[in-house]
């Protein structure tokens, strides 16, 4: 396993990063507990939660994740070998049932992170990001920004400050951002810097064959400032896995169970998929392995954050380290992006 360091800190984390949005909904907790042993003994160190999950949002699943993860560290220990990353909830009505309506003020952040440490049975978090921005943006595919001046935000540096203050308390010991745009990220840079605080060291957003937006804008920004990607949905919710190819809905995946989680599966993103998994297979690689390494190998990628619900599938995305891509591969994934520019933003 590779390890690259988080921003300019002294933390080095894997690669690939343990996803763990499905435990307590679509996995138990022994199921939990397998992916976390199967992981580390792969050489993952770095597992990414969030007060939230288990996904989809609801007042019954809400926080069960975190637990499950809190559970782990009590019977496995070992809780100073891995780097453990949670996130803070953004307003919006479907999340109501967390603090009756989260926002990312002084108050809910300080609320936030208590409430997490407890369930995860640990005194610190490695890193604590921002769910998603306090204000009118484009995030979770929202396209075609709609500008308010009546919109009702924490400002940016009430949260950076709130977040220093977490840091010198030892509560927290760095922060990321996530589903967060170009502006957003330098208002952090530069409220940090105009504080005299902490600073941004990541930025967990959506990136993968079918969605590199990232690299418009956000790209230069991770080089620059040292604010690295950490990428979530590289599989694009299982669809570059192929699984559901010729128009196959597998029992208990995750695009059968929840049909409205319609950003991945357009007719664009479908037909790229088909070539993308052609391109794999003429290589005799997977389509998760091919889909899973591109991202990994991006040089703008801290770590690429895996999720599976079964061994198997955590299995294969960890073989994904394995493959190679070369000239050849990498110009053909060019000409098919060429094609189908970002079908699932």
């Amino acid at each position: 396993m590779e390890y690259r360091t988080l921003g300019d800190t002294n933390i080095q984390v894997s690669a690939l990063c343990l996803g763990t949005m499905t435990w307590g909904n679509q996995n138990s907790q022994d199921d939990g507990f397998a992916q976390m042993d199967l992981a580390v003994e792969h050489g993952i160190n770095f597992f990414d939660t969030a007060e939230m999950y288990a996904v989809p949002a609801s007042a019954e699943t809400s926080g069960r994740t975190e637990e499950i993860i809190g559970n782990w560290f009590a019977q496995r220990g070992g809780r100073d070998k891995i780097v453990l990353a949670s996130k803070a909830a953004g307003p919006g009505a479907w999340i109501k049932h967390i603090r009756g309506g989260p926002r990312l003020n002084r108050e809910h952040l300080f609320k936030a992170v208590e409430t997490s440490l407890q369930r995860l049975q640990t005194d610190y978090l490695d890193l604590y990001q921002m769910h998603w921005p306090d204000r009118n943006t484009n995030y979770f595919g929202k396209l075609n920004y709609q500008h308010s001046t009546e919109e009702q935000m924490t400002p940016i540096a009430e949260t950076v400050a709130a977040l220093d203050e977490l840091v010198k308390q030892g509560k927290i010991r760095q922060y990321g951002l996530s589903n967060e745009t170009p502006w957003g990220t330098m208002q952090y840079v530069l409220e940090s810097e105009r504080q005299s605080g902490a600073r941004p060291v990541s930025i967990q957003n959506p990136y993968s064959l079918l969605n590199r937006s990232f690299e418009v804008g956000l790209a230069e920004i991770a080089h620059r400032e040292h604010i690295g990607l950490l990428a979530y949905s590289p599989l694009a919710f299982g669809m570059l896995s192929g699984k559901y190819r010729n128009n196959q809905w597998p029992e208990n995946a995750r695009l059968t169970l929840f049909k409205y989680f319609s950003r991945y599966n357009n007719q664009y993103a479908v037909a790229a998929t088909e070539k993308y998994c052609a391109l794999a297979e003429q290589h005799g690689m997977t389509p998760t392995q091919l889909a899973l390494q591109f991202v990994t190998t991006r040089p703008f990628v801290t770590s690429n954050i895996i999720g599976a619900t079964t061994l198997e599938q955590l299995q294969e995305n960890l073989s994904s380290t394995e493959v190679v891509i070369t000239d050849e591969i990498a110009n053909a994934l060019e000409n098919i992006h060429t094609e189908f520019p970002n079908p699932a933003p």
